[in-house]
């Protein structure tokens, strides 16, 4: 791509500005995106981290399903924390596996909502040299042999990639320091 690369981060719900200068300094293009008009015109998505539950009810009630998932199997993708329950093939909201919830199942990954337990669970972990914050984050519990496994925390799978696709359980936008390691890897496949 000759011009930057323009990455959409979908703002209906979540942690959306703390993108911005980590996409800038990465030498993207920033964008909050929430209409269908405005998620066409962008190059990559970052679905970001916040409630998975609200997030999935305000695409429905803004009929924007269909223009996110045509996007979504064209270009690239980034699901962080939140985002990650979006993008996973199988999401299960307890570690019981009682209950599924809908998702976009861009990446043959299973995931277990809010997996490292309550608010109080959330925590800091260091993902290839740099600071990153696990809030009330899921858990992945299966991942394809098609996925490469880019880092892990405990030995549970964190930081994914699929094709042009990315996932993350944890957030790399929450540190000042720009541009995150994720967010250069992902801007550079673009």
């Amino acid at each position: 791509m000759s011009r930057k690369p323009i990455v959409g981060v979908l703002a209906l719900q979540g942690c959306v500005d703390r993108h911005a200068p980590h996409i800038e300094a990465a030498g993207g293009v920033f964008r909050a995106v929430k209409t269908a008009e405005q998620i066409n015109a962008v190059d990559a998505y970052i679905l970001p981290g916040g409630e998975s539950t609200t997030m999935l009810k305000l695409i429905d009630t803004f009929g924007l399903w269909d223009v996110l998932a045509g996007n979504f199997s064209a270009k690239p993708v980034w699901g962080i924390c939140a985002g990650s329950i979006l993008m996973a093939e199988n999401v299960w909201v307890d570690e019981n596996k009682t209950k599924t919830q809908k998702s976009f199942g861009l990446m043959p990954v299973e995931i277990v909502r809010n997996g490292y337990g309550r608010q109080l669970d959330s925590h800091v972990g260091v993902i290839d040299g740099y600071n990153v914050s696990f809030i009330r984050a899921p858990v992945v519990t299966g991942v394809a042999d098609t996925v490469q496994v880019l880092a892990e925390e405990g030995g549970i799978p964190v930081w994914l990639k699929f094709g042009k696709h990315r996932l993350s359980t944890f957030h790399a936008e929450l540190t000042m320091d720009h541009p995150s390691p994720m967010h250069r890897e992902f801007i550079s496949g673009i």
